[in-house]
């Protein structure tokens, strides 16, 4: 006797929730938000360092990455706009100054529409 075909997909994809909920349960806890913050600012600092030793492209790695771990940090992408603008990529610069910019207006509870 053959499986319909309705029942042959779905094994499939109860194997899969199977797992998913399974992997659920050994997840790492999420960082609290001095943890997150401690590290992204020690990003910001490599990022500065190598700035200032004039390795661009490793400053502009570091920038970005304190930007994965605090998206809400506007020195991140202040950073990230130096470096940029050093590797002469001048149009990504001028978006990760934008950013950092609303940013920065958010922080001081100012919009960007009454900031210009």
């Amino acid at each position: 006797m053959r499986a319909s075909p309705s029942r042959a997909l779905a094994l499939p994809f109860l194997l899969l929730a199977v797992l998913s909920v399974a992997g659920c349960a050994r997840r790492e806890p999420v960082p609290d938000a001095a943890a997150l913050q401690a590290r992204a600012q020690a990003l910001i600092e490599a990022g500065n360092a190598f700035y200032r030793a004039g390795d661009h492209t490793t400053a502009a790695k570091r920038y970005a990455a304190a930007a994965v771990v605090k998206p809400d940090d506007p020195a991140a992408c202040f950073g990230l706009g130096m470096a940029l603008t050093k590797l002469g990529r001048d149009e990504e610069a001028r978006l990760a100054y934008t950013r950092a910019r609303e940013l920065a207006q958010r922080a001081r509870g100012v919009s960007a529409d009454t900031a210009r």
